[in-house]
């Protein structure tokens, strides 16, 4: 929703309203992302198909640190990226955080790097997709402006200004729904292998191994839970992000949004489709940046551009770091103690970096006021303290 709340097509909290609302829709549309999470990072069965004896044992202990542990591993940087203003792959935190968790736990070996073909396992379904995803969007929101602006010259500003924040209501709407489709799935893979775990040690329970491979088998209230938490957080509104990728990276215009919103959005939803668990933050930065390459004689922040790009590619390693350090805290301590001190962690840390987000607030009241060159600040000066 940045772009439509940076041109004025959208309110701030009308957009974000709107945005929770479709995002809570678009997660009960498939589970193909889903399975993804659940099948293509940690390996979780032998050749045969047999489990894991080293995961399922003591009833699946190991396998739930790991799962503990690479939340603990994508969360921390996820928040950490926030407070900067950076719109980081929450994706590729959570990926890192459960890769780092899982070699930690069973090796390199542990993690499906490869599958049956080059496009499963970790390198087909998450690493390729980061690389080609934000071009390809780049590419086709670059075209897509250019042929806009050709086909309104001439025509007054204010009647295309106007024009476009209609259809970008239509646009930014359908980005939300391809959101839902991709992002709120890794919750539930997440969530998924979690119950594949805890049904080692209650045989009777809803974790069943069927999880592995079939498309039917995730419970409702998991698919209810993953789509609610991905639309409070939403509506809760990721301002800071939000002021990065409308103001910092270019000085938006509607016609500019409206290409870069119809991009993302075809482009997430042919890889839900797929299966691909790419990143909608990076999709969405490419193609903001690409409507600013194809506007004829608009300016583009490759500053801010270079630092996004930055965090993108430390994203996965540095949260898998994260993650395990976190199992060997969790699985270092006997019985509950471990993931009691890790969680108790996690809770400090968030709160802190919470606190320090304060300290610069950016909100609906603020989010779109001018973006200062000078300092390349995510808060705006007037909010400083």
């Amino acid at each position: 929703m940045a772009t439509s709340i940076a041109t004025g097509a959208l309110k701030p909290k009308t957009a974000v309203s709107l945005s929770a609302i479709l995002n809570l829709v678009g997660a009960f549309l498939s589970v193909e992302v889903a399975l993804t999470v659940t099948n293509a990072v940690i390996k979780i069965q032998n050749k045969d198909g047999s489990p894991k004896e080293e995961l399922i044992a003591n009833g699946g202990r190991a396998l739930l640190i790991i799962v503990l542990s690479g939340l603990v591993g994508g969360i921390i940087w996820n928040l950490l990226t926030w407070l900067l203003g950076l719109p980081s792959s929450s994706s590729h935190a959570l990926f890192g955080g459960m890769i780092g968790a899982a070699i930690a736990a069973l090796g390199v070996s542990g993690v499906v790097w490869n599958g049956t073909s080059k496009l499963d396992g970790v390198i087909g379904k998450v690493v390729l997709p980061a690389l080609f995803a934000p071009v390809v969007a780049g590419i086709v929101a670059a075209v897509g402006t250019f042929l806009v602006f050709k086909v309104v010259a001439g025509v007054a500003e204010r009647f295309t200004e106007e024009g476009f924040r209609w259809g970008q209501i239509g646009t930014a709407s359908l980005v939300s729904l391809a959101h839902g489709t991709n992002d709120a799935q890794k919750t539930m893979g997440v969530i998924t292998l979690a119950l594949i775990g805890y049904s080692q040690g209650n045989p009777d329970s809803s974790g069943s191994l069927l999880f592995w491979d079939d498309t039917h088998g995730v419970p409702l209230w998991v698919k209810f839970s993953a789509a609610a938490a991905i639309a409070l957080g939403t509506f809760l509104g990721g301002w800071r992000i939000i002021r990065t990728l409308g103001k910092g990276l270019i000085e938006i215009s509607s016609p500019q949004g409206m290409a870069a919103e119809a991009s993302s959005a075809t482009i997430i939803l042919t890889s839900s489709h797929l299966g691909f668990a790419l990143s909608t933050t990076h999709v969405a930065t490419g193609s903001i940046l690409g409507s600013g390459v194809g506007k004829p004689g608009a300016t583009v922040r490759w500053g801010v551009a270079l630092r996004m790009v930055a965090a993108w590619v430390i994203t996965l390693p540095a949260a898998a770091i994260v993650g395990a350090i976190t199992y060997y805290i969790a699985n270092g301590i006997p019985t509950l103690a471990g993931p009691i001190v890790a969680f108790a962690l996690l809770c400090a840390l968030s709160g802190y970096m919470y606190w320090r987000a304060q300290q610069q607030k950016v909100d609906s009241n603020n989010v779109n006021a001018e973006w200062d060159d000078a300092s390349n600040s995510i808060a705006p000066a007037e909010a400083k303290v």
